[in-house]
């Protein structure tokens, strides 16, 4: 994992100068989605390689992730606003925060329904070193991590080929494009959507990026999780709302990335892996509801840190669910990975004297 700050633009590390000790307010960038983006195509299989060491400095207890911070509105209940405050250790250690939005009613008027900035913070100082824009961050960190799940959940049973999308908006796309840049290929790519131009819009996309496998359109949600040996369920679901555990009886992997769709009793007739226990059961996500059902966490099998370090092995014989709740951690890696990438391109734009105060006394 490589998110050491770019030596000529910080000095080594940010706030550090050298002999003496004496540390400095380090400059400030601003990255901005494009310089995000071009940071990050084509790049799968290295932030899937970030994504999974950041879970194995979590796993070490190398991170400092507290729970996340929900802004809601009285006026508009289905949005939301959440702070995700995080530290990163290891060898290039990062602090910081991402700020996202999500306003389901976005949709409605064509743009998506996330918007998020990352601000990334100097350990040694305390200062904010950069500004990036973070809905790609978001969703790539989110799309990188169902992919490791997707790879290290399938090991021990066939490799699934065919996966189907419930829920077709931006981070399913994401999630297909980075599982195809995983090396992933489905002769069958099963489409659900309550939408229907969100499933024509997906579609468009499949033959654009190149996909090779038949695109069908599902009328039922039960017909697309028959049909699929590797369920991705990225909706905007407020509350569980499939809940029939005979549905899963083929023992799919399951990608539950937005978190409240099954009911507990899919979850306890299922192997359970989430990425981190405490945060994931809280905030009335799909885990949340089945330990208030039945008054215990017994439920849950491990972490993906757990699979990754063979502490936890997957049974073949039932399905297995994999439910993130995001940590920032990914986030800092994600984001540290792109300043890094923009500073070494020479592109990086710093925002001169944004710390103007920068003596005690004047």
């Amino acid at each position: 994992m490589n998110t050491e700050r770019a030596p000529s633009v910080l000095g080594g590390a940010a706030g550090v100068a050298s002999g003496a000790g004496e540390v400095t307010v380090p400059p400030f960038a601003v990255i901005p989605g494009g310089q995000v983006r071009r940071a990050l195509d084509g790049r799968e299989k290295q932030i899937i390689d970030v994504i999974e060491a950041t879970y194995r400095l979590h796993g070490a207890g190398e991170t400092v992730n507290p729970p996340s911070s929900f802004l809601r509105f009285p006026d508009r209940p289905s949005s939301r606003m959440i702070a995700l405050p995080a530290s990163l250790g290891g060898e290039s250690p990062v602090d910081g925060l991402k700020w996202i939005s999500s306003f389901p009613e976005n949709v409605r008027s064509g743009i998506p329904r996330a918007s998020a900035v990352l601000i990334l913070n100097d350990p040694y100082t305390g200062y904010p070193f950069a500004c990036l824009e973070s809905s790609i961050i978001s969703a790539t960190r989110t799309a990188a991590s169902a992919a490791s799940a997707a790879d290290r959940l399938s090991r021990d049973r066939p490799r699934p080929t065919r996966v189907g999308f419930f829920g077709t908006g931006l981070i399913a796309r994401y999630v297909h494009t980075f599982l195809r840049g995983a090396g992933w290929s489905f002769d069958e790519v099963g489409l659900y959507d309550v939408s229907p131009a969100g499933t024509a819009g997906f579609r468009a996309y499949a033959e654009q990026s190149g996909e090779t496998g038949r695109v069908t359109v599902h009328e039922r949600p039960e017909d697309l999780i028959r049909a699929a040996d590797l369920v991705v369920f990225a909706t905007v679901a407020g509350e569980p709302h499939v809940g029939d555990p005979t549905w899963f009886g083929h023992n799919p992997v399951v990608l539950h990335v937005s978190l409240r769709d099954l009911a507990p009793h899919v979850l306890l007739a299922s192997t359970n892996i989430v990425d981190d226990v405490d945060h994931c059961l809280r905030a009335a996500t799909s885990p949340h509801l089945t330990e208030q059902l039945t008054g215990d966490r017994d439920f849950v099998h491990g972490t993906l840190s757990d699979v990754l370090a063979g502490r936890v092995r997957i049974p073949a014989d039932r399905p297995v669910v994999f439910s993130p709740f995001g940590l920032g951690v990914l986030d800092l890696a994600v984001g540290s990975y792109v300043y890094d990438e923009v500073a070494r391109s020479g592109e990086l734009r710093l925002v001169p004297d944004f710390f103007h105060e920068r003596s005690r006394y004047g």
